[in-house]
């Protein structure tokens, strides 16, 4: 349910199953509103890509109960954690950017992964182009960029450093600075011409969250996991020690002891 996502462009990414549903209630609401708004009756294939620990998996073959299910992703890890569970669903270890199904799906279902891979315009479309007639493309993807939380991120490393230097080296910041979700318009614009209907909406959660630095908590188990990877130990300590509190400044807590924190989420419905 990746962030699950797990597909990403920064290579020696590591992700880990225990951080990531650390807020499991939170990450799971967008991917139940995914799946509740899918228009299909009985879809004979689906593709779940990014699909991380497989939690989402299980639903969809749950739902469809007659379906031949897969889940994909790129992440040892996620993958273990997948099939330690016995299913009838196919798990396979593949990266979305060259990605081929092994049958032409009638649904491919992917929450919070695409936005780890880089070429939308392409991807979407290739995507659409693997679909049944009659098929579906179902994506969630996190609209982050703009986030303090994601800023900040991108200022540590650009300024955390002694006297104001850069933490770690230039490539991983630049790899970082790129912005992987456009906005709404450009999606119904690439897919329109592909597609019969589409169905494109944002949702804007306010979570409110317990604990010690639950905002690291939650950016620990998705979007800085390429950064705590490309960094040595001690620029690790360095950039920690910095956007920790950054972090807490950005979101004080507020009455009851909890934190605040909007989070935007764009989805995409694509029937063909």
């Amino acid at each position: 349910m990746s962030q699950r996502a797990h597909q990403g462009e920064i290579a020696g990414t590591r992700w880990t199953p225990g951080q990531y549903l650390k807020f499991s209630r939170e990450r799971l609401r967008p991917a139940l509103e995914l799946l509740d708004r899918i228009p299909l009756e009985a879809p004979d294939v689906i593709y779940d890509l990014g699909c991380g620990s497989g939690h989402i998996t299980r639903l969809l073959a749950e739902r469809w109960s007659s379906s031949k299910v897969y889940g994909i992703d790129n992440s040892p890890q996620m993958l273990a954690e997948a099939a330690a569970e016995p299913s009838t669903i196919h798990w396979a270890d593949a990266d979305i950017r060259s990605w081929v199904p092994e049958e032409n799906p009638d649904l491919i279902y992917s929450n919070a992964s695409l936005h780890w891979v880089n070429g939308h315009s392409e991807l979407f479309t290739r995507l659409v182009s693997y679909l049944n007639p009659g098929g579906c493309l179902a994506v969630q993807m996190p609209l982050s960029w703009d986030l303090p939380s994601h800023r900040l991120m991108r200022d540590t490393l650009a300024n955390g450093g002694p006297d104001g230097e850069p933490v770690g080296e230039a490539l991983l910041l630049a790899s970082l600075s790129n912005k992987w979700v456009e906005d709404s318009e450009f999606y119904y614009d690439i897919l329109s011409p592909y597609t019969r209907g589409l169905d494109i909406w944002e949702t804007r959660y306010l979570h409110a969250l317990e604990g010690d630095d639950p905002v690291f908590e939650w950016v620990m188990g998705s979007g800085l996991r390429p950064i705590l990877n490309g960094l040595s130990d001690t620029e690790r300590n360095r950039f920690l020690e910095v956007y920790k509190q950054r972090l807490r400044d950005a979101y004080p807590r507020v009455s009851g002891n909890r934190t605040l924190y909007p989070f935007p989420r764009l989805f995409v419905i694509a029937l063909v």
